[in-house]
Order: C-alpha cells, then structure tokens, then sequence
C-alpha cells in the first residue's frame, strides 16, 4: 500500500495523517475549508487544529475529493459522525472494490439509529468497512505521546493490515473482533464526558466525577450489551479507557462544553466557543431515543437529555440521580 486518502483536515484526521506520512506513505487530505488546504500545502501546517505541529513531507491537501480518492488504496473517514453518510455518498463513485475504508467518527446516526460501519456498508458496499477508535487526544498523537488504539472490522485480515499500517513505536494498535461493542462504547462515552463537564462547571468534586465515570460505565455495558456488544469490549480500551481520557482531560471538547453549559452559556454559544463538533450532544439524542425504544435504563443519559432540551437545571439533575430508588450495584 502508498497511498492513502483522508476525507477531513481536522484535528484526529490531520494527527492520524502525520503518523503515517512519517511511515513514508503518500498522504492526500481533503478538507473543504480553502485556508486548510492551502496552509498545508504550503507550510505543512494546519495551525487551525494543531497549531504547533509540522506535517511530514509526504502529507499533501486538496480541495478536490476526487484527486484525493485517486488511486488511494485505503481512505481514512475523519470528519464528524452526523456527515459520514453525506461523505459516503459523495465517495462511492470513486470507490475501487475492495478498498478499505477506516472511519475515525464516534457515534450512531440520529434517526436512522445506525453505526458508522453499517453506514459505510449502505452507501460503499463495494469497499471492507474498518473502524479505529480508542483513548487518543489528537493534540498528543501529533506530538508523539504514547496512545494506544483498537482496530475492529468483519474483515479480520483487514483488520490486521491496518492494524500493521499504524503501528509505530509511540502508536500501539490493538485488534478486536467485536465491532459492535467498540462502536457503541466510543459514542456513549462522548456523553458521560459531557455530563463529567458539566459536573466541573457546577463546581463538584472528584468524588462526584468518580460516581458519574462508575455509573456512567454501568450505563455504557447495558446498552453496549442490549446491541450485541460484549461486556470485556466496553471494559478495555474503547470503553473504559475512553471514558477515562475524556472524562479528566481539558483536551476533550465534550468535557470543555459541559463546563461552559453548566456556567450559564446556552448550547449553540458552547459549541461556538468550543469551535468544533462536539459528539456528546448528538450521541445524546441519538442514545435517548434509542433508550426508550429498547427500552434500556440510561437515567444519565435521560438527565443530560433534558438538560439539553431545557427541561431540566443541571442542578434538578444531580438531584434527580441522587435521589432515584434505591438498589444494590450489581
């Protein structure tokens, strides 16, 4: 494999990108915002995202889909999970049999309720659907940080090719048959980090973090395992140590806009300030409506809901949680 294609210049997609331009691999993004494209190709830099961080050589931009799918071996989906589908239209007709298509995205699809990978085989069923997901700030893959991902697909041979394409010293690959629960546990901790935000907004401590993190993994193995997934999935590295990261760490942007949400700003002016697309709140709706027709107990995700939605005061909710009937743990 030379070449490979990325669809989104942001921050995930630009720091996936420079790991394997330093591979040595032919790396076309494309990214529709024209300053993107043109600060890459001629500083390689993309200071919109990742202002400290020098592309490698290898790693070019485009603002044409085309010229960047041409001859692309495996194709890189790093954009926001609500435009995957779009995305996956946009590229079907460019599309060879067989090429693998790796999407970054976490979440399900509002309305239609579908994960990422079974998006990709809708719209490009010519292609091998991959997913990689896992406990990663872009900011500190770019910067060489020891991460550790996981690689899922129905494919196990593919899986284990694009486990070998991103290894590197500082990049640790990890292979897991269960697509199921390695999509779900990375959607639904986007919206126990934005509930995590919103506790640090209101001024709570760490042991109201540590009994939201807890129970909010109980929520993420019941629905997990009501899909299909498999509880040992949601306790390693797309689950729990996702949770983990986004949950403690400024980096995440869910995190960041809880924070601003329970301070008073309304949500539009949280996500303004955050400035890119924060997942929590669409996995949110997507995971409560979802809930209620599987009927499956998310009582945080209930609660961040009707935040949300104006319903409720992130105070009433904490109140709410507190105080629900009693029960054992297990």
């Amino acid at each position: 494999m030379k070449k490979i294609a990325f669809i989104g210049g942001g921050s995930f997609g630009t720091a996936l990108s420079m790991v394997l331009g330093d591979k040595g691999y032919e790396i076309t993004i494309w990214d529709r915002k024209e300053e993107v494209v043109e600060e890459i190709n001629k500083s390689s830099k993309n200071s919109l995202y990742l202002k400290e961080c020098k592309l490698p050589e290898k790693v070019k931009a485009t603002l044409k889909i085309e010229e960047a799918l041409k001859d692309a071996e495996m194709v890189v989906i790093a954009v926001p999970s609500h435009a995957v589908r779009s995305v996956c239209k946009n590229i079907s007709n460019y599309i060879a049999n067989g090429t693998i298509i790796t999407s970054v995205a976490k979440g399900i699809e509002q309305g239609s309720l579908k994960r990422m990978s079974e998006i990709i085989d809708e719209e490009v069923p010519q292609s091998i659907s991959v997913i990689l997901s896992g406990p990663s700030h872009a900011e500190e893959v770019a910067l060489k940080m020891p991460t550790t991902l996981v690689v899922t697909s129905k494919n196990r041979e593919t899986a284990l090719m694009v486990q070998d394409i991103f290894m590197t010293p500082n990049l640790r690959i990890y292979t897991n048959d269960d697509i199921i629960g390695v999509e779900v546990g990375g959607a639904v901790k986007n919206i126990i980090a934005f509930s995590a935000g919103v506790l640090d907004g209101m001024g709570y401590g760490d042991n109201a973090k540590a009994a939201l993190m807890t129970r909010g993994m109980s929520e993420i193995v019941r629905v997990g395992e009501k899909l299909g997934g498999k509880q040992e999935t949601f306790y390693g590295l797309t689950g729990m140590g996702d949770l983990i990261v986004t949950c403690t760490s400024m980096h995440s942007r869910n995190r960041r806009a809880g924070i601003l949400l329970a301070k008073g700003y309304s949500e539009q002016e949280a996500c303004n300030e955050i400035g890119m697309v924060v997942e929590g709140i669409k996995a949110c709706r997507a995971f409560h409506e979802l809930s209620e027709k599987m009927n499956v107990s998310m009582p945080i995700t209930n609660c961040l809901y009707r935040v949300l939605e104006g319903k409720l005061k992130p105070e009433e909710a904490t109140t709410e949680l507190m105080t629900r009937e009693k029960k054992s743990e297990f």
